[in-house]
């Protein structure tokens, strides 16, 4: 599992047009999670989780700040999340999570880019329970053993600690991401944190190998990542390394 989990394709903001769209979404996250849970950081853990990541992928202290203080104000946008299943190219399986102020704009959206590269859209728990909603943490290093029995001792519920090709991979249920982190904070400050996340891992991989599903496969993402009211895409697809 760590490996495929390292490798997976990820998709980076590398122009501006990309930029903005991380902007929005990371935005739009802090807007509605501030607005639900409270604007201070401290006493909204989801927030405060989600404003770490945004200042990682360096979305600007403004965008953040903006955010918060349209979510103090009356009114506003009225977002609901959605989450969306199914199976894209090559018969991996995919979880489409959105914040969407307008749910029949947006199942026509995801179920278009379901359409458009031969992949089929399913019901609420289609593949979802083929998934283990984790936290995990990455980090190089190569004593898998003793990172373990640190975290043990500090009572982390720990599902498993991978090492491959020089880099460790923490994974635990989701509900021990602060205690995680704080550990990492407090008695593991010299480890730099290459993943934190709280995330959906496959049980399973999918290999994509043939040439037409590794072209629909990256439309498909494309496609999705195009859409506004897309925030997260989780897959189980496992691509061929890049050489």
């Amino acid at each position: 599992m760590g490996r495929a989990y390292q490798n997976r394709k990820l998709s980076m903001a590398k122009t501006a047009g990309q930029k903005t769209k991380v902007y929005s979404k990371y935005g739009k996250e802090i807007y509605v999670l501030a607005k639900n849970g409270g604007v201070d950081p401290d006493g909204n853990l989801s927030l405060r989780r989600t404003i770490e990541k945004a200042k990682k992928d360096q979305v600007p202290t403004h965008v953040i700040e903006k955010a918060l203080e349209k979510a103090t104000g009356v009114g506003g946008e009225d977002y609901v999340e959605s989450r969306y299943e199914g199976f894209g190219p090559g018969n991996c399986m995919v979880i489409i999570d959105c914040l969407t102020d307008n749910g029949n704009r947006t199942i026509k959206d995801v179920r278009q880019c379901f359409t458009k590269t031969y992949s089929k859209i399913g019901s609420s728990g289609t593949v979802s329970h083929m998934f283990d909603h984790q936290a995990v943490f990455a980090f190089k290093g190569e004593d898998d053993e003793t990172v373990l029995e640190n975290l043990m001792m500090a009572d982390i519920d720990v599902t498993d600690v991978e090492l491959e090709d020089g880099i460790i991979t923490v994974y635990a249920p989701h509900t021990e991401f602060f205690k995680l982190k704080t550990e990492f904070a407090e008695n593991m400050a010299d480890v730099e944190l290459e993943v934190e996340e709280i995330t959906w891992v496959p049980q399973t991989y999918t290999e994509i190998s043939g040439e037409d599903d590794l072209a629909n496969f990256e439309k498909f993402i494309n496609m999705l990542e195009d859409c506004d009211d897309v925030q997260n895409i989780y897959h189980n697809a496992e691509l061929p390394e890049e050489e």
